[in-house]
């Protein structure tokens, strides 16, 4: 029996994805073996040594101590894409309200509450219509910023509204490459893009290497009148910055989703209340893809969209023999001693995979028969050896 304790309120879509034969789910728990949650913040809370994994109903991470989950060998998941096309119509949102003012209109038509004729109210609008007038988003040059699950769906959509797509993204994976349309052009920099984009829309993570990449310098290579659409992050982008090219002239208007106090009262900004993934289906589809990775973690030692350890997936051995899985530290030597212990113990092995990630290294090993309870606590005192597991 598994124990997964949740925080936040998981779309029960997703929890009826535990067996009650196999699991025990609930906010309160004893001994949890893994987390699943949102956006509860977790910096502060000890680790229990129980834990096994932890799973997040979102992409972002940012609410998790990675590092420390990594050092007691702790598999951390998100579900990059299961709210991408949430994020991807609100950006959609974003273009046409950046385009056209139309929250400019909607105000003022609730200004004329005093008039009670409809003639005289329809000849009124029809003078001042002028003032609220726009452009259209087709031929206009939209640069993607992040190329991942939503920002190539961004792209895609852009194109099909007739725009022209800049892409940058200094990280982009070999599996996005394919998933991205060959008329999106690639820019080698941040600054090149900006500089021929009407319209930019970001789709980065907050990491170390992204917090404030949109400040002073980088708006300064910004084309004049550029419209900027942040969905991603709040820390990507200088709120500060951000003000100082508004009032500057070279930003023509900010929309976000991530109010800050120097935001408020602009005319030239518009911020939502962090809705970008707040959709039914959103949330419907990120706790069905946490639980899944969980259960295929907790059940067979398979790994996927984890952010601090590898990929890994192994069919079982002969459909069902025993399994062993470790992870260690990466450094030489290790699956060697590992592999002469089951030896020396007379346990044989029938297939394995060992695969790395920065400085975690991760095994799944299959083996004719299931060793004896003293053997897996000699593997767990294998020098680098972290923790280890027997999977029956």
């Amino acid at each position: 029996m598994f124990n997964i304790k949740t925080y936040n309120a998981i779309s029960i879509k997703g929890l009826e994805r535990f067996s009650r034969e196999r699991y025990e789910v609930a906010s309160e728990i004893g001994h949890p073996h893994a987390f699943l949650l949102r956006s509860q913040k977790l910096h502060d809370e000890a680790i229990p040594e129980t834990l096994l994994a932890l799973a997040r109903a979102g992409a972002g991470v940012n609410n998790v101590p990675v590092e420390d989950f990594s050092k007691k060998g702790i598999v951390v998941f998100n579900t990059p894409g299961a709210n991408a096309n949430a994020v991807k119509e609100l950006v959609l949102a974003a273009l046409l309200l950046g385009s056209r003012d139309i929250s400019g209109g909607m105000a003022y038509v609730q200004t004329l509450t005093e008039m009670s004729d409809p003639a005289e109210m329809s000849k009124l609008l029809e003078k001042e219509k002028k003032r609220f007038a726009g452009n259209e988003l087709k031929g206009r040059t939209l640069g993607v910023v992040g190329l991942g699950a939503i920002g190539s769906m961004v792209a895609e959509m852009a194109l099909a509204l007739g725009m022209n797509v800049l892409g940058y993204d200094p990280a982009l994976s070999v599996d996005a490459a394919w998933r991205l349309p060959s008329q999106v052009e690639r820019k080698e920099n941040l600054q090149a893009l900006l500089a021929h984009s009407d319209f930019v829309s970001l789709h980065v993570p907050a990491i170390a290497p992204t917090r404030h990449m949109i400040n002073d310098e980088s708006l300064a290579a910004a084309k004049e009148g550029m419209v900027l659409v942040n969905f991603a992050r709040d820390a990507i982008v200088d709120p500060e910055a951000i003000v100082r090219s508004l009032e500057g002239g070279n930003l023509a208007q900010y929309i976000c989703d991530f109010p800050e106090p120097c935001l408020l009262n602009r005319k030239d900004v518009i911020a939502m209340p962090h809705i970008g993934a707040s959709t039914a289906e959103a949330e419907e589809n990120c706790a069905v893809m946490a639980a899944d990775q969980l259960m295929d973690f907790l059940e067979n030692g398979n790994i996927k969209n984890s952010v601090n350890f590898p990929p890994v997936n192994m069919p079982r051995a002969n459909g069902g023999s025993c399994r062993i899985t470790f992870c260690n530290d990466n450094v030489s030597g290790v699956l060697g001693n590992v592999l002469s212990l089951l030896a020396e113990n007379k346990v044989n092995v029938i297939d394995m995979v060992n695969k790395s990630r920065g400085d975690l290294a991760y095994n799944i090993i299959d083996v004719e028969s299931c060793p004896m309870d003293a053997v897996l606590e000699a593997l767990c005192k294998v020098e680098h050896v972290i923790n280890a597991r027997v999977l029956k």
